[in-house]
Parts: C-alpha cells; sequence; structure tokens
C-alpha cells in the first residue's frame, strides 16, 4: 500500500511540476492518456532514483562535499533529464526542454513531494 500511495504523491507532484515549470511538459491526447502517463513517468522516475542515486553518492561523493552538497542539485536534474529520455523511448507524451527546465523541474519535484508526504502519511497507522 505504501508503494502506491508513493506512486500517487509522486504523479501529483510530477503533475504540478508541468504546470509550474516551463519547458516540463505532459501532452495526452486525453484527461486518462495524462494521467496514465503521469503515472507511467512517476514509476519511471522512481526507478531511475532508486537505483542510480544510490550509486551516483557513492561515486560523486567527494564532489558533494566539495561543493556542500550543490551537486546533488546537478545530479538531480541529470536524473530527471534520464527520465524524459527513458520516457521518449517509450513513446510516452513527456517532455523536459533542456538542462535548466530539467535544473527547476527537478527542484519543484522534491519541495513538492516533501509537501505532499508531510501531509499525506505513506503507511496506514493501524495502533
Amino acid at each position: 500500500m505504501g508503494f502506491l500511495i508513493r506512486l500517487a504523491i509522486t504523479a501529483v507532484a510530477l503533475w504540478i511540476t508541468t504546470l509550474i515549470v516551463p519547458g516540463v511538459d505532459v501532452h495526452g491526447r486525453s484527461g486518462g492518456n495524462t494521467v496514465l502517463t503521469l503515472i507511467v513517468v512517476a514509476l519511471i522516475f522512481g526507478v531511475v532514483n532508486a537505483v542510480l542515486k544510490p550509486l551516483i553518492k557513492v561515486v560523486g561523493c567527494v564532489f558533494y562535499l566539495l561543493t556542500l552538497g550543490l551537486f546533488a542539485l546537478v545530479v538531480n536534474a541529470l536524473l530527471f533529464l534520464l527520465t524524459d529520455r527513458i520516457a521518449r523511448g517509450l513513446d510516452l507524451p513527456f517532455q523536459v526542454d533542456g538542462f535548466w527546465a530539467a535544473f527547476w523541474g527537478a527542484i519543484v519535484m522534491t519541495v513538492v513531494t516533501w509537501l505532499i508526504s508531510v501531509i499525506v502519511p505513506d503507511r496506514l497507522d493501524t495502533r
């Protein structure tokens, strides 16, 4: 259940990102197509972050230290661009127009995901 909630949170954050950040777009033919695209892209984004981000942190820990963590912004933007490439490869109507759109998109995604996660717990407390 926690996985589905996190996927929904990421999809909503992605949708909000497409509304706020110029250059991050979803061009679905219908509302249902757009929602499905957002869910699939959120899944791709989650897999990319789960697999590559820990590896990049280990390999690039020196850069994280030298830049006092600012290197994480670049890494997040590059992972967002990779998500765009994978989505294009799967013929999904999702598009990120360059590094700066990915940079700001990744920042907005992080902030919105955090805000939604504060409001919506990812687990139901059964105590």
